[in-house]
């Protein structure tokens, strides 16, 4: 099967090509470097499915431009959707497939590296000691030990995380839809939402974004946390109001935040801009926070996870070609 893959770094290429290759190169593989819009659809060229990633825009636009080009099916390398018009592909015929899963521990971890570089404040003294600067001032922390660590939504990654940080010796509860066993059997407990935010010193994001959890943390929410609160968002850029989070930034009611995604991250995140003045002025402000770290979508960036990914990958897209039904489709319904 003809694939056109979007968004490509040297990184994608390498894992998807070794797991072509492991299912004896079935499919060829055309690699792009540019995003997927409506004006790259068409690089397309004869292919009967493309292949994505978190900021590519298939909306009924560019699915319609897909359609026109023979595009049968639409590859995720991602768990998440949000990025594509399900109404429109199933309206179009086209299917959907994502990777629901690939290695929990890689964003968790993450998490907790976030969590603990803005409690200990080791990348500053990091960069003290290198400029001869041993002053231990200014990098004040807490103990985690003991403290509340509220987790909104308790898939895979969420469980995970519970159990590290119970391993911390906090106090963890969750917030989901759906109560899953295994995260109780971490020791940790379901509340309700306005609990959760009003009882957590630390408030870490794991949910799909959804119009349910658009905005879940917003100026409202925010007000009804803890002073000194920290904020953790490895999930979804738009879980977070942004602008909400500089005014509490601003006031000092948040006390950290870290982001590994953003609302407007698709003109930012996966390139190299260092060389360029940025344009988000929004973003540019978040950046002169003393208590805001920031990393560029990269939580899910370790072998096992690429492994994973492109393997699920390449199986969806197999299963695809054989019966017309990839191993882990998306549909509609999936945004209730």
């Amino acid at each position: 099967m003809k694939v056109s893959v979007f968004s490509t770094k040297p990184y994608d290429r390498q894992f998807l090509e070794q797991a072509n290759a492991a299912q004896g190169n079935r499919h060829d593989l055309h690699f792009l470097e540019p995003r997927l819009g409506a004006d790259t659809a068409d690089l397309v060229r004869e292919s009967h499915a493309v292949c994505a990633f978190v900021n590519d825009s298939l909306d009924s636009a560019v699915l319609e431009l897909l359609k026109e080009r023979g595009v049968r099916l639409v590859a995720l390398r991602c768990a998440g959707f949000n990025n594509v018009d399900l109404v429109a592909a199933r309206e179009l015929g086209i299917t959907v497939a994502r990777v629901p899963s690939y290695s929990p521990e890689a964003v968790a971890e993450h998490t907790v590296a976030l969590i603990l570089t803005l409690n200990r404040k080791t990348h500053k003294a990091y960069a003290r000691v290198r400029e001869g600067n041993f002053s231990l001032d200014g990098l004040l922390g807490f103990d985690l030990k003991g403290r509340t660590v509220g987790i909104v939504g308790t898939g895979k990654i969420g469980i995970c995380l519970a159990s590290i940080m119970q391993g911390f010796g906090c106090r963890v509860v969750g917030h989901d839809p759906r109560h899953d066993p295994r995260f109780i059997a971490t020791g940790a407990s379901y509340v309700g939402l306005p609990e959760l935010f009003a009882a957590s010193d630390i408030v870490s994001l794991h949910c799909p974004l959804t119009p349910q959890t658009h905005h879940v943390v917003n100026a409202e929410a925010i007000a009804s946390m803890k002073s000194g609160v920290m904020i953790i968002n490895t999930g979804r850029g738009a879980l977070v109001e942004t602008r909400a989070l500089i005014r509490a930034l601003k006031s000092g009611h948040v006390g950290h935040v870290g982001l590994d995604v953003y609302e407007e991250e698709s003109d930012l995140f996966f390139e190299n801009l260092s060389d360029q003045i940025l344009q988000d002025d929004i973003f540019a402000r978040l950046l002169t926070f003393p208590n805001v770290l920031i990393t560029g979508h990269q939580a899910f960036l370790t072998v096992e996870a690429l492994t994973a990914i492109a393997q699920t990958t390449i199986g969806n897209i197999s299963s695809f070609a054989e019966s017309g039904v990839p191993d882990h489709p998306v549909s509609v319904e999936m945004l209730a």
